[in-house]
């Protein structure tokens, strides 16, 4: 088969070669441009490249940023954020699609700016980095101090100055860079290596410091790596940042704000002159308000000493009353005793002479022991003569044997008795009693269940196997043992 001739002498090309002619035309019209847009779409790939759209109110714009480019953008991309960008334009042939790659992002002015901060500081605030309750207090007069700001500019000139000034202490410094690409982490860094220091290095206080400038100057204390580092601080935090007017997300995020780093200087230590001026007062006051304390007791001591008689005519009066009780003491005692002496003359008088009248009494008692025996004795011979009378060793046996007699017919009643209701009378009439080793059977139902009874007759017992089929089937063979 053979090919068709050209219908036509315009020039044929591959697809390849379509696309690289576009993406030559496009990288040399616009080798370097800015363009300004709204950012949407942003994601970042595994890989670390940035992809996301420019767009204005008419038009959108594909952008990507290589990983080794998105390490040294200044700010990170987020939806919504208008932005200018700067790069090369350049097609993509395998979606035959043309795109921005981005090599540098700035914020399209302040306004916008403005406006991502305060989405931001909202987003933040929702959940709780800034809530006054989180706060701690600065100590009052710190061991040791840390500042996290710039070795090159003047601010830790002017905080170190001051602290000379007020309160010399011991000063931790770590150099971090206030502006620029990588700012951020590296201050952030520098918020949790000063919290993560043994204790005895630590700071009490640390202060994050850097001076005024512009609202992008400024921008790496509004970077939410810093915030967060703040609000996870270990130690009390100050911030001063910028100058007065100056408000950065971090302010939120610390203990306390200072308004510029002299005044953290200021808030982190008190004067040493005035301290001790203060001091040295208040012991005076300390010393004047004991003495006042004093003579204010004497006074109040003296007073009452006025009201009180003097201590002499006090024990003279008590040195009296002393002699009047002993005399009186001692002329009751004699009075007691003489009155006790009477009362004995008079019992005595009243009982005559003691030996008399025991000699009397026993007399008495010796003629009442003896009408007691004698009496004892009479009442003892009536007993024994009536008791011969009674003839006891006759009846006895007699009525003993008909005790014996009258036992023994009750014992055969109740014998016969027990014979008629016995088993082995119903027996003898032509009845069996069926049982086995667990006792009596008194159902066809359990006789089947137990197989082997023995049937009990009237004159014997003999052996029996349940071989018969009842409601319940056939019974089954008994099962053997092999030993």
């Amino acid at each position: 088969m053979t090919q068709a001739p050209p219908l036509s002498n315009i020039p044929e090309y591959t697809v390849g070669e379509v696309s690289a002619a576009v993406r030559r035309n496009l990288e040399a019209e616009f080798p370097r441009v800015r363009v300004r847009g709204e950012v949407s779409g942003f994601k970042r790939a595994a890989s670390g490249h940035l992809y996301f759209n420019l767009k204005d109110d008419r038009d959108v714009l594909n952008a990507v940023c290589w990983r080794g480019a998105a390490g040294r953008l200044g700010l990170r991309p987020e939806d919504g954020m208008e932005v200018v960008a700067t790069g090369r334009v350049t097609a993509y042939g395998a979606r035959s699609a043309y795109q921005l790659v981005v090599d540098a992002l700035d914020l399209a002015g302040e306004g916008a700016l403005l406006k991502l901060l305060e989405e931001r500081r909202r987003r933040l605030a929702e959940e709780g980095l800034f809530a006054e309750d989180r706060k701690r207090p600065i100590p009052f007069l710190p061991e040791r101090i840390g500042i996290a700001t710039s070795l090159g500019g003047a601010v830790l000139h002017d905080i170190l100055h001051r602290l000379r000034e007020r309160f010399p202490r011991h000063v931790l410094v770590w150099p971090v860079p206030v502006q620029g690409d990588g700012a951020a982490e590296r201050i952030a860094e520098a918020v949790d290596g000063m919290g993560a220091l043994p204790p005895e290095m630590r700071p009490d206080v640390l202060i994050v410091a850097r001076g005024g400038g512009s609202l992008e100057d400024l921008w790496a204390f509004n970077e939410e790596t810093v915030v967060r580092a703040a609000a996870r601080s270990a130690i009390p935090l100050i911030s001063a940042v910028g100058h007065e007017t100056d408000t950065t997300l971090i302010d939120f995020a610390a203990d306390l704000r200072a308004p510029t780093p002299t005044a953290a200087a200021e808030m982190a230590v008190p004067v040493r002159a005035e301290l001790l001026a203060r001091t040295g007062g208040q012991g005076e006051r300390l010393l004047a308000a004991g003495a006042r304390l004093v003579q204010e007791r004497r006074a109040q001591i003296a007073g009452l000493a006025r009201g009180l008689p003097a201590p002499t005519a006090l024990l003279e009066q008590a040195s009296q009353r002393l002699d009047d009780r002993g005399e009186r003491m001692e002329a009751g005692l004699r009075a007691r005793v003489a009155l006790a002496a009477s009362r004995i003359a008079e019992l005595s008088a009243r009982f005559g002479r003691p030996r008399a009248l025991l000699d009397a009494q026993q007399e008495r008692l010796a003629a009442l022991g003896a009408s007691f025996v004698r009496a004892g004795r009479h009442r003892v011979d009536a007993e024994a003569h009536r008791l011969e009378r009674l003839d006891a060793g006759r009846r006895l046996p007699a009525a003993w044997a008909r005790l014996a007699e009258n036992a023994s017919a009750g014992l055969r009643r109740t014998g016969a008795l027990l014979e008629s209701s016995s088993y082995r009378r119903v027996l003898e009439r032509g009845f069996a009693l069926v049982r086995d080793e667990s006792g009596p059977v008194v159902s066809a139902a359990e006789a089947r269940k137990r197989g082997r009874v023995e049937i009990v007759f009237a004159d014997g017992e003999a052996a029996a196997r349940i071989i018969g089929e009842g409601p319940e089937g056939p019974a089954r063979p008994e099962q053997g043992t092999l030993f």
